[in-house]
């Protein structure tokens, strides 16, 4: 089990990661990105992150516009899980300009 993040924690994390925000109980962000094979290329490099983490976001794609949301459904809630790959993520992102 995973212990979920404290309302605090969760603010803090979000000081952190300035592109997210807070939807319910998950963390949200859109990027768009240069062109849509870019997108796809993005994509592509977060589920190797994901699956290496064995924790998976929500992607939706539309056309070169990326929306990512992380949430640990098995916890109800946020947990340190969701901020790492959140970083992660922007991480990859950040890496196309």
């Amino acid at each position: 089990m995973t212990a979920l993040l404290t309302e605090q924690q969760i603010s803090d994390a979000l000081g952190e990661l300035p592109e997210w925000h807070r939807e319910g109980e998950a963390i949200t962000r859109s990027a768009k990105l240069p062109s849509f094979p870019d997108a796809i290329t993005a994509v592509d490099r977060i589920a190797e992150i994901a699956e290496r983490a064995d924790h998976h976001p929500d992607i939706d794609i539309r056309w070169r516009t990326l929306t990512f949301t992380c949430a640990t459904h098995s916890e109800g809630g946020l947990t340190e899980k969701d901020t790492r790959l959140a970083t992660e993520i922007d991480k990859v992102l950040a890496s196309f300009g």
